[in-house]
């Protein structure tokens, strides 16, 4: 058994300093004060010290990986623990193997299949909770 660790990063990859302040701006009021949601990228950690997640790109898969708490495109926020999963560590490259196949990079799209929809699909097929309502937006 592992843990399941959701990461959770503020969007800050605009390029514009002024841009990526409003955006923790944001976040801070609507998550942290109204309890409504934000501009979020998650990732998932299971079995290491990597993170796995979704994104766009012109060719090959969008799932990827980097260091836990390190993705370079976004600043950090915190993590939450998701549970525990029964899944063996070959298991859980058995399904990143899957997922990989079945999220081309070129499929991304904001409202219907990002990064939040992709760690809700890993998390299913780890057998631990989805990821909270008030992350959904990416």
């Amino acid at each position: 058994m592992a843990e399941v660790i959701l990461h959770i990063y503020d969007v800050t990859n605009s390029g514009s300093d002024k841009t990526n302040n409003t955006i923790v701006h944001i976040n801070k009021i609507f998550k942290d004060r109204i309890g409504l949601g934000g501009i979020f990228h998650s990732a998932i950690q299971v079995y290491g010290d990597d993170e796995w997640s979704f994104g766009f790109c012109e060719q090959g898969s969008g799932v990827f990986c980097c260091p836990s708490r390190k993705n370079p495109l976004y600043t950090y926020r915190e993590f939450m623990v998701l549970g525990r999963t029964n899944s063996s560590v070959f298991k859980v490259n058995q399904i990143l193997c899957e997922l990989s196949r079945e999220w081309p990079g070129t499929s991304y799209d904001l409202l219907s299949k990002n990064c939040n929809h992709f760690c809700d699909e890993l998390c299913e097929r780890l057998g631990v909770q989805k990821l909270p309502g008030k992350l959904k937006i990416c």
